[in-house]
């Protein structure tokens, strides 16, 4: 690597280890890298940045961020947990089965972890505990159950990831079924182990057939709203662009007139905020962009490539340095960033290696949701933390069992393609 490649590397890292916000230091790397070592204009470098937010991919992610706005400041959010409590509530452990599949249930909506985090965990963490569930259980379990959201899709990192390497969006989404599935089967058998035998918990009585199908009545329109996402964009009947704009009218119209959980004068408030966070997502996304111009630029990508090529042979070794590498980028990076300045230096191995790039996009994406819940920049522990007022050891402590479910699920789709794979095969999106 050439000194003026570490120079930057160590700029980036020592902006990072500050207060400065991300896309502060993606922005202040970039113009350093132009005036140090480009004999490029820096009007180049504001081409990039005004390119890297005119492209029509990126509304699919502002009306999913809307319309999981939506949803948290109605009553849909509510109502997701009520189905998903009463389909496993009366089993041991079933008030921690039931947080794990509403998370599953609303990362199919949102496709933001942070969103998940922030909709469920204030309302499950008391939840559990008031019912004699353990405080390290409850904090473990929602601070990684809403990994869920970026897996199962749709998923933001996915969506980034689709934009960057020109795979089949809708085909990227199909392999994080079964990875969601897995991870929700794994945490709901923990869950019944760890409590199978604990007389202090609170088991609700079985549901009969009528309270059953009271619920899912009161759900039925949000649960409608799950069928309309993915059965438009797999039927083909819909776009990822157009059904996340349906979404949203679908929600407001949902919360607006049937349910009528907010009002009319709700609805400029949820747009403005749902505005602001789309904004900071946006800059984030210009700032990377903008790096990675210059990593492209200076050949960066190309040097890595020639240098992994030259040291590892074996696809089972690139996969093994590839998820220790990208779990350790988790834990300082949000999965935006990550995503868009490590995909493009990723991708032109893939070809080498025989590794297909719709599979490496899910490895991608695992790898990035896992570093929500690792320390020290992990989002989600500090906002459990916050809600039960706990330190960042604490919750780092707490996750470790659900972070092992999850990493084994990691270990198995790195491994084993094919089960994911054979979804989109089937659907008829070959990627490779």
């Amino acid at each position: 690597m050439e000194m003026n490649h570490i120079v930057i590397l160590l700029i980036l890292l020592g902006c990072m280890a500050t207060y400065i916000p991300v896309f502060m230091c993606l922005f202040f790397t970039s113009v350093l890298s132009f005036v140090l070592f480009t004999d490029l204009p820096l009007l180049l470098l504001a081409q990039t940045l005004f390119r890297s937010l005119d492209k029509f991919a990126l509304v699919v992610v502002l009306y999913f961020i809307l319309c999981g706005n939506i949803m948290t400041a109605g009553s849909m959010v509510e109502k997701l947990i009520k189905v998903a409590n009463v389909l496993v509530s009366w089993l041991p452990g079933g008030l921690g089965m039931a947080g794990v599949l509403a998370c599953g249930l609303f990362g199919a909506i949102s496709g933001s972890t942070v969103a998940t985090v922030v909709a469920l965990g204030g309302f499950m963490i008391p939840a559990l505990i008031e019912n004699g569930y353990k405080q390290k259980y409850t904090l473990g379990l929602m601070t990684t159950s809403p990994n869920l959201g970026v897996i199962i899709p749709p998923s933001i990192g996915m969506i980034l990831y689709s934009m960057i390497s020109n795979v089949s969006l809708e085909g990227l989404f199909l392999t994080g079924f079964l990875p969601g599935v897995l991870i929700m089967l794994g945490v709901c058998i923990y869950t019944y182990v760890t409590h199978r035998k604990q007389t202090a918990i609170v088991c609700m009585p079985v549901p009969g057939f009528t309270d059953v199908l009271k619920v899912l009545k009161e759900g039925f329109w949000s649960l409608l709203l799950i069928v309309i996402i993915f059965g438009g964009i797999f039927s083909g009947v819909f776009t990822a662009n157009e059904v996340a704009v349906i979404a949203c009218v679908y929600a407001f119209v949902v919360e607006l007139f049937i349910h009528k959980a907010i009002k009319f004068n709700d609805v400029k408030r949820i747009t403005i905020n749902s505005a602001v966070t789309s904004a900071t997502l946006l800059i984030i996304v210009a700032g990377a962009t903008c790096f990675g111009r210059y990593l492209t630029l200076a050949d960066i990508p190309g040097q890595i490539t020639e240098a992994v090529m030259s040291s590892i042979s074996s696809p089972l070794v690139f996969l093994i340095a590839m998820n220790i590498l990208l779990l350790f980028v988790g834990m300082f990076m949000d999965i935006i960033s990550a995503t868009l300045i490590l995909g493009p230096v990723f991708l032109p191995m893939l070809d080498a290696f025989g590794i297909d790039p719709m599979h490496f996009g899910l490895i991608m994406t695992v790898n990035l949701a896992i570093g929500y819940c690792t320390p020290p920049m992990g989002v989600s522990l500090y906002i459990t933390g916050a809600i039960a007022e706990k330190d960042i050891i604490y919750v780092t402590k707490a996750v470790l069992p659900f972070l092992a479910i999850q990493i084994a699920v990691l270990l198995l789709i790195t491994y084993f393609p094919g089960i994911v794979l054979w979804l989109p095969q089937l659907m008829g999106f070959v990627a490779f």
